[in-house]
């Protein structure tokens, strides 16, 4: 299976695209499979964070050009009317999931970006975390070069993650950013040699999970929720989440262990 899911002892789930030959560009079918593995990692209470990477320096290049956009676009109309919502099995809504545009995931998400991440691969990113990158990876938001539009969140989330100046730089140009532009921009974390990402990816998971995973999860979910509504209701929010953070048996373990000069134990609830 081009999408690989791998859970780990460490509670790291690794989510591999692997379609090399068309640089990760995926299709109808390879949209399902990582809309699946977004909702296995989702609903698998072990799993407490997710990285995400490709092959053979190869992130993610967005639809499959010669298959995916004009199935797609032959039937734009019947979609935008709601008459379809199915094509040859995958359900539609498989794309926006599969870029992290539609589902509801408050775990936290590590990308390590090894090559090309443009179009889908942007809007992907959009929802991810933490992202590390190689030197020879590039970004861009490339759809209106092919005369399209980026649907998958992109527009949407890019201006509320970057400076809008960055952001609009990205849109408005569909180009593709080196590695070093896209880190001054805001956009990376970090950039690291190619034989140290999997690494520094692993790392960066592990400096999450050392954090009570009940905790983490409400404090990723009081942040993406929030900023969808004003001051008022963001900070109920965060009053709602807090109230069952601080009832949880995490929240007990937490101090406990502190007072014992322990390592905490986790249980996630």
């Amino acid at each position: 299976m081009p999408i690989h899911y791998e859970l780990g002892e460490d509670h790291v789930a690794l989510i591999t695209i692997d379609r090399p030959e068309v640089r990760n560009a995926l299709d109808l079918y390879h949209f399902r499979d990582m809309a699946n593995a977004w909702r296995r990692f989702r609903d698998d209470d072990s799993a407490w964070v997710a990285i995400v990477t490709g092959v053979e320096r190869n992130f993610m290049s967005g639809a499959d050009l010669k298959t995916y956009i004009p199935q797609i676009t032959a039937l734009q109309k019947e979609i935008a009317r709601g008459e379809v919502t199915e094509v040859d099995g995958c359900q539609l809504r498989d794309g926006t999931d599969a870029v992290l545009r539609s589902l509801k995931i408050y775990k936290p998400i590590v990308a390590a970006i090894n090559g090309p991440c443009v179009a889908g691969g942007m809007e992907m990113l959009g929802g991810v975390d933490i992202r590390i990158a190689t030197p020879n990876a590039r970004f861009g938001v490339m759809e209106p070069k092919r005369g399209l539009f980026a649907g998958g969140g992109t527009t949407a989330r890019l201006p509320r993650q970057l400076p809008f100046p960055a952001a609009m730089e990205f849109l408005l140009t569909a180009e593709a950013f080196p590695a070093e532009r896209a880190l001054e921009l805001g956009l990376l974390n970090e950039i690291v040699p190619e034989a140290d990402l999997s690494e520094r990816a692993r790392a960066w998971a592990a400096r999450i999970t050392a954090n009570a995973p009940m905790a983490v999860q409400a404090t990723k979910e009081s942040v993406l929720r929030g900023m969808a509504v004003d001051l008022k209701e963001a900070y109920r929010i965060e009053n709602e989440l807090a109230a069952k953070v601080f009832s949880s048996e995490d929240a007990k373990e937490g101090p406990a262990a502190f007072a014992a000069k322990r390592p905490p134990v986790w249980q996630g609830r």
